[in-house]
């Protein structure tokens, strides 16, 4: 979830002109006393129009900051995004901290990548493995009973947070949230993609939230765990599909970190993928790469042909985050992923091409060998060789 923002026409309300000077204030600030005060005068007026639903006020006021203060910008992203995904609760005489969290999973298939409801014994197992590898000792947790896709996250500040505050309160309770999958809007069917975990962690005023924040653990020894022990349990919810875990944090943090993960994971997926359709290895695969604008550079697209051919079989788009742009070395990192895979045949296209999708089914076009856009048609294989995923 990359906080690249675009400007919006309107005036500032009062709550937006507050928000940012107090962001101006916090990004320039320089030392910890002053932080706290800034903060302060941030944390109010963002968590009152959480609460009221004012997502235009929100936006209005990063939109703003973006065009002319990154330091402000950064501030005020940090504490809308601490104020939607966490709290700090009182229940019956006792004191938590709540956050909002996620558990992505990277998964690829040549059929269907699950997504809805998840069963009460898989998410006991979850509860189980989250409980021993990821959040600490004392916590609290709850989780929401449904695989999201990226098309089925919450849509906005104001969504997330209405979610994290079901699931606070589930959380102190040691419950589940119940969200029923037909409220949800449809998953698009992609070769690879996402799925979240969603849930909370509540622990004591002031304790550690996760392992890795107590005396005897680490990022890293619970991330192995995690990718051994927790990837069993969500492998149960992913039928014919490989599958690749990443470590639960923070809701948006995780978000962030899935949108990153996934670029690399996708592309790897697309040559494992036409290895086992079209018993394509990767050796004999023509790799182009090309970048596509609007009124700035959008994204860099990928498309696979066949040795020898031109048509284009299968197509990646590789979406540019947070400060990317035609100056970063997007190219070079797309390339080192595919000569990873084994591809050795790859070609870059330095036109700019136009930001374009087919007129009939709405899909990307692809840069082709001769340096045209094209539609990815996968051709009928001659003899289908039924591999397993891994």
């Amino acid at each position: 979830m990359k906080r690249t923002r675009f400007s919006r026409r309107g005036g500032l309300t009062r709550d937006a002109e507050q928000l940012i000077v107090a962001a101006r204030g916090l990004g320039n600030s320089g030392s910890r006393l002053e932080d706290r005060y800034w903060e302060t005068q941030l944390f109010e007026p963002v968590s009152h129009m959480l609460g009221a639903g004012n997502e235009d006020g929100l936006n209005a006021a990063l939109d703003a900051l973006y065009r002319d203060d990154g330091r402000g910008y950064e501030a005020l992203a940090d504490m809308v995004e601490a104020c939607t995904e966490s709290a700090q609760v009182d229940d019956e005489g006792k004191q938590w901290d709540v956050l909002m969290f996620a558990a992505p999973a990277l998964a690829w298939s040549r059929f269907s990548i699950p997504s809805g409801t998840i069963s009460g014994a898989a998410l006991a197992a979850l509860r189980v493995h989250l409980g021993a590898h990821v959040v600490a000792a004392g916590g609290r947790v709850a989780l929401t009973n449904v695989l999201w896709s990226p098309d089925q996250l919450p849509n906005g500040f104001v969504e997330t947070h209405e979610l994290a505050q079901r699931l606070t309160a589930a959380a102190i309770t040691e419950r589940d949230v119940v969200v029923n999958p037909r409220d949800l809007p449809e998953t698009n069917p992609f070769l690879s993609d996402m799925r979240y975990i969603i849930g909370a962690a509540a622990v004591p005023r002031g304790a550690a939230l996760f392992r890795w924040q107590e005396a005897d653990g680490s990022r890293e020894a619970a991330g192995t765990a995690w990718t051994t022990q927790g990837h069993a349990a969500m492998q149960a919810l992913f039928a014919g599909c490989a599958l690749e875990v990443l470590l639960p944090d923070a809701f948006h943090a995780a978000c962030r970190q899935a949108d990153r993960r996934a670029r690399p994971y996708s592309l790897a997926a697309s040559v494992a993928f036409l290895e086992s359709a079209l018993d394509a290895k990767p050796a004999s695969l023509h790799v182009t790469i090309g970048g596509f604008w609007d009124k700035r550079l959008e994204e860099f697209r990928v498309g696979f042909a066949l040795h020898g051919q031109t048509e284009v079989v299968h197509g990646v788009v590789w979406p540019l985050l947070d400060a990317e742009d035609e100056n970063s070395d997007v190219t070079q990192q797309i390339e080192a992923v595919l000569r990873e895979c084994g591809v050795t045949d790859i070609v870059v296209h330095e036109q700019r091409f136009p930001l374009e999708y087919c007129d009939d089914c709405g899909a990307p076009l692809y840069p082709d060998s001769d340096g045209m856009p094209a539609h990815a048609e996968m051709p009928e294989p001659e003899q289908p060789q039924p591999r397993h995923l891994h």
